[in-house]
């Protein structure tokens, strides 16, 4: 195991704390986002590519001529090709399978629908990293695509198409390279297939062969030694050369399992091979905090701060315990898979194709990670050779996601902007009209355009004016697509949002995200409160309450001694 624990551990912890040091100030000194509020909290930062889920397919057996094609190849006509003959290929999958797990001592376990499969695994992982290959097979039954064979006249073949409830096999592996491998195979031809990987793994597999030492909790890293060689090495999974790792993992083991339907002299003689596209992408981003406590204290803060201005939904808690596990003696450096059981938060957005979220894992570590469920949808290209592409794009994508949540938390005005926001302001040759926040709809524009903020993509006037909408409460009919325009025009003029380059898409720059926050806090937290409870006299302090409640009763006092000053008429 690539840990320490016992009396050297402390020692190695001392030794190491000017190296993380020197580390953490070097990170602090990037652009990362949450630097600032951060600063000095930190043992250090990594980026790790995450879970990686790659589709297995047989490109030549995807379409009907070349499927009929390859049936023809192996088995030397079409005469067998058939619904009947399909489903004894189905069945024979499924003896072989089972039949070799029985002579090998591998379980083979029937999984009902809504299982959590991953934690039956768990409890079969080898206790020996040394011994590698097939260690447990799961069978569930889902939807699948598979073929529909209609025979008409004289040796005429239909193949199309048909959803169908079919069993999936999992085989999972443990492998020398990458730890825990999960392959799910269909069992009916052409036999396709997913590879689940997990890119935590990788990295502790590696850094253990390069001698970074580390300490490692489930799959996120807690203690850092060599922060810098640690990144180095999760740095080798956004390279071109994860590329041809990716595909050796899938070559090694998808053919192995296909021995179960088709023999080695079959692939070879029918030009049976897969083809690997991305499907599933996590990409994290892990603040290593010096304790829990700085932990608890920064993210519950940065919740609450943030969860009303984005208009978060999706925050929710998952029950437990209340109390944090804490270190009993000496440091632990070994690699554990013990389930954290203190209360989860999950600061989560859903954005199409999209999620990203920031929770707390282990005991100190506060991760950041963005996930694409389907990477066609990104654009980006899916095949495998577009590895880098997606990767690079959802780090683009995470560092945007915390710019914005850096910018609503840390809200700034300028001198001067509050009174040059009524002013009119020119975007380009156009004379534009003033933000005047004494009108309802020009707040709601500001409150939806900081709520689709974090859109990784920015937004258009039609998604403005939908969410515009939905706020006010009003027809779609009263508030249309060219209404956001020019309302999103006075913001270009006052440079609270920008257009992404020549499209006609809208994103809110870092200051401008700053300014809107802070004008929306100071009408919603300062001048509504204050100036609806002018007449505070002798009215108590709060005997419980937060401390904003204790300032709003100081500021309103003080506000009403301002009031009578003045000789403003409550």
């Amino acid at each position: 195991m690539p840990g320490k624990s016992g009396p050297e551990a402390g020692q190695f912890r001392a030794k190491s704390g000017t190296m993380i040091g020197n580390y953490h100030r070097a990170a602090m000194s990037t652009n990362e986002p949450l630097s600032t509020p951060f600063a000095g909290l930190l043992d250090g930062i990594y980026d790790c590519v995450d879970r990686v889920i790659l589709t297995a397919y047989f490109l030549f057996g995807c379409g009907a001529g070349g499927f009929r094609l390859w049936w023809r190849t192996l088995t030397g006509s079409d005469d067998t090709l058939d619904n009947n003959h399909l489903m004894r290929m189905a069945g024979r999958f499924s003896r072989r399978v089972r039949g070799w797990a029985k002579a090998n001592g591998i379980p083979v376990i029937d999984c009902a629908a809504k299982v959590r499969k991953h934690e039956i695994a768990e409890q079969y992982l080898p206790t020996d990293p040394q011994r590698t290959g097939i260690f447990l097979v799961l069978v569930n039954r889902a939807k699948a695509s598979i073929w529909d064979v209609r025979r008409y006249g004289r040796g005429g073949i239909d193949l199309r198409r048909k959803q169908a409830y079919v069993n999936y096999y999992t085989f999972h592996i443990w492998d020398a390279e990458w730890g825990h491998v999960a392959i799910r195979m269909c069992g009916h031809p052409p036999f396709s297939a997913m590879v689940m990987l997990n890119g935590h793994e990788y990295v502790a597999s590696l850094a253990t062969r390069q001698g970074v030492r580390f300490g490692k909790e489930e799959n996120c890293f807690t203690e850092l030694a060599d922060a810098p060689g640690l990144q180095q090495v999760a740095d080798t999974l956004r390279s071109e050369d994860a590329i041809g790792r990716l595909m050796q993992v899938g070559e090694r083991w998808l053919n192995r399992c296909l021995c179960f339907a088709l023999d080695s002299d079959d692939q070879k003689r029918t030009g049976f091979r897969y083809a690997l596209s991305i499907y599933q992408l996590e990409y994290s981003r892990n603040f290593l905090f010096k304790s829990g406590r700085a932990l608890d204290q920064s993210f519950e803060g940065l919740i609450d701060r943030t969860r009303s201005t984005l208009d978060i939904k999706t925050v929710k808690t998952i029950l437990g315990c209340k109390q944090r596990p804490q270190r009993k003696g000496k440091t632990r450096w070994e690699i554990t898979v013990e389930t954290p059981e203190y209360g989860l938060t999950i600061f989560k957005i859903h954005a199409g194709a999209l999620t990203i979220k920031m929770y707390s894992k282990g005991e100190r570590v506060l991760r950041c990670e963005v996930i694409v469920h389907n990477a066609r949808k990104l654009k980006q290209g899916n095949g495998l050779a577009r590895w880098v592409a997606v990767v690079t794009h959802l780090n683009e994508l995470l560092d945007r996601f915390l710019e914005v949540v850096q910018c609503v938390d840390s809200a700034a005005i300028d001198d001067g902007t509050w009174d040059e926001l009524p002013k009119p302001a020119y975007v380009g040759a156009s004379r534009v009209a003033g933000i005047h926040l004494s009108q309802a709809r020009l707040g709601v524009v500001l409150e939806s355009v900081l709520a689709l903020s974090t859109q990784p993509n920015g937004f258009t006037s039609g998604e403005l004016a939908a969410q515009v909408g939905q706020r006010l409460g009003v027809q779609k009919e009263e508030y249309q697509a060219r209404q956001a325009a020019y309302d999103l025009k006075k913001l270009r003029g006052k440079n609270l949002v920008a257009k992404t380059g020549s499209s006609r898409r809208y994103e809110a720059p870092p200051d401008g995200l700053r300014t809107m926050t802070a004008l929306l806090v100071l009408r919603d937290k300062v001048f509504k409160p204050v100036l609806s409870h002018r007449n505070t006299q002798g009215r108590r302090p709060p005997k419980y309450g937060s401390p904003l409640d204790h300032h709003y009763h100081n500021l309103r006092q003080e506000m009403r001694k301002l009031f009578q000053t003045l000789r403003i008429g409550a």
